[in-house]
């Protein structure tokens, strides 16, 4: 996202807050804390000038063990303060994100596939992890703690100019020079900052999808060249943190100077005045030199933590776009199925990805329940698009999806979903154990259940046979499995569901024979007594179907049982049938 220029959103600020509201009470004692710690900040230098003229002067040795005293207890007050202030407002900006976070992931949960099609996975874990951390120093680093340090210059302003004008008149002559390069400062940190979060989330991104496709970096000997962009996108990054860097060292060496200047000024006049006139003390200058500091280091550290709330406010900019963003798939049914019967019917349905090129165009079909129906075809025929729609994965063009004479949109996500069991080609697992894969943690599954299950379908012995059995850990995405024992996995998974429909898309397209051979077991099992849509490259795998969709770039060119297909002059499938028998022929 382009950068404005505009050194601060106070929308997009009033929107963070209203974050706050369950945490008022929080928010409150943390503005008291810092109203208080400015007054406590400015009275020691106070304190200091009585000392100095009252005590230190004069040479009262009571009176200055009672003014040191007032200072202590003004220290240790400030100390109990500040613990608070520093306590609470991190508190309060962790309980803040907690609840952005819950909600920007129940947003990420409910998207539509289309927009996981066209974003990165790193960039979203950058929104969900990194800048959500960022939005947390908001509170914890920058609104509270500009807030106290505006309020205590408001304090030494009033001070200043209630004890000397004319020191005061000589301090201020300096700051509208210090409020322009804050401001020009401010300005360039912004559009560094987008840089920042920029290269960040295109790091991310890029040693995310390396890490999971490691493999094949490796099998095409790309380490090299990854290494090179790798460098490339890493130096980005270092040059977008530089250039924050560049505009802080000048920032902040211009403050110093100034600040050495006006006290060398203050010193300068104050003692000349002192020379000529009673009014002016060794307590004011000294105090006068105190308050200047105390002055322009709110400013150095205003602008330090405008910078914190800067990369905070580009965080929450790009937070709050995720959940501005509306790619939901309706879900507005109220319709349950009481029991599915596994009806299945498309009407007319069109569908495209990109809403230019369609890949469904105007499928009509009918399944009967526990039909087993097979669907083949070529590569992007649009066999897994129908099963895509069937779940509402994606959302028609046009036409008409229903299962047991509701049309899909009438009923729940949820519902829908959880009466159709599917069992991917690539099958994803969690790190996690056998067992919590196969329920996914659901408390409604007993681990007896399971064990039955598993021996219903022939895997238990495949089980058993790892170390620790069910409780066997499998790692990120299954790697300590071969795919034939993850699709085992997945087979026992949409079996213990107990699904009305059941979804096999190429599950048996890249497995050894011995596992092939417990998966055509398996896949008797579930299905008997199921509607089931398998789709398939391999005939062989479907001839017992009991209708067989044969599609052709999006449309349903043949239908039949194997027997009925194979009796068609030069047809579809007989042509698929002969082409791939005869290659398996060549193989034997």
């Amino acid at each position: 996202m382009a950068s404005t220029g505009q050194a601060f959103d106070f929308k997009l600020f009033k929107r963070l807050l209203r974050h706050t509201k369950p945490y008022n009470h929080i928010f409150w004692f943390v503005a008291i804390a810092a109203i208080v710690m400015s007054g406590l900040g400015v009275l020691r230098p106070i304190l200091l000038q009585y000392t100095i003229d009252d005590a230190f002067t004069p040479k009262d040795d009571e009176l200055l063990v009672y003014y040191i005293s007032l200072m202590g207890g003004v220290l240790l007050l400030e100390v109990l303060f500040q613990f608070a202030f520093i306590y609470f407002s991190n508190f309060l900006g962790y309980s803040v994100i907690r609840d952005i976070r819950v909600k920007l992931f129940d947003k990420i949960l409910h998207f539509k596939m289309k927009y996981f099609d066209k974003s990165s996975v790193g960039r979203l874990t950058t929104r969900a992890v990194n800048d959500l951390e960022t939005i947390a120093s908001v509170f914890s680093e920058g609104l509270f703690m500009i807030a106290s340090d505006l309020l205590k210059m408001i304090v030494i302003i009033t001070v200043m100019l209630v004890t000397s004008w004319e020191l005061s008149l000589l301090v201020f002559a300096m700051l509208p020079i210090i409020l322009y390069a804050t401001r020009l400062f401010q300005k360039a940190m912004k559009v560094a900052f987008e840089d920042v979060r920029n290269q960040v989330a295109n790091l991310n991104s890029f040693v995310q999808e390396r890490i999971t496709g490691m493999k094949i970096v490796h099998l095409f000997t790309r380490e090299n060249k990854e290494y090179s962009n790798f460098e490339v996108i890493n130096d980005k990054h270092k040059m977008g943190w530089m250039k924050t860097v560049w505009y802080n060292s000048i920032f902040f060496a211009v403050i110093e100077m100034l600040s050495s200047i006006t006290i060398g000024i203050v010193v300068w006049y104050g003692g000349l005045q002192a020379l000529e006139l009673e009014g002016m003390t060794l307590g004011i200058i000294v105090m006068f030199i105190e308050l200047v500091q105390m002055l322009f280091r709110p400013l150095r550290q205003i602008a330090d933590k405008f910078n914190t709330l800067q990369m905070g406010m580009v965080a929450a900019n790009r937070v709050f776009s995720i959940l501005d963003t509306e790619a939901s798939i309706e879900n507005k049914g109220t319709q349950e199925f009481d029991d599915i019967k596994g009806q299945i019917k498309f009407e007319n349905v069109y569908f495209s990805y990109d809403d230019e090129e369609m890949v469904i165009k105007g499928i009509s079909l009918d399944v009967h329940p526990n039909q087993t129906v097979a669907i083949v075809g070529a590569t992007g025929a649009g066999k897994s698009t129908i099963i895509n729609l069937l779940s509402r994965f994606y959302e028609i063009k046009s036409g008409a999806i229903y299962v047991d004479g509701i049309n899909i949109k009438d009923v729940s996500l949820s519902k829908l979903r959880k009466g159709i069991g599917v069992v991917l080609q690539d099958v994803f697992l969690f790190a996690d154990t056998i067992m919590n894969n196969i329920t996914l943690n659901n408390p409604d599954v007993t681990e007896e259940e399971v064990i039955q299950a598993a021996k219903d379908i022939g895997v238990h012995q495949f089980i058993m046979s790892l170390p620790d059995g069910y409780n066997y850990n499998v790692k990120e995405r299954g790697s300590m499995l071969s795919s034939g024992q993850r699709q085992l996995i997945a087979f026992l998974r949409a079996y213990v569901s107990n699904p009305g429909i059941l979804v096999l898309d190429e599950a048996t397209s890249s497995v050894d024979s011995y596992s092939e051979q417990l998966i055509q077991n398996a896949t008797e099992k579930i299905t008997h007594n199921r509607t089931s849509i398998v789709i398939a490259h391999r005939l062989a795998t479907i001839k017992k179907a009991d209708v067989i969709i044969v599609m052709e770039a999006g449309e349903i060119v043949e239908m039949g049982n194997h027997k009925e297909l194979l009796q068609i002059e030069n047809g579809h499938y007989r042509n698929l049938y002969e082409v791939q028998f005869s290659k398996e022929k060549v193989l034997d």
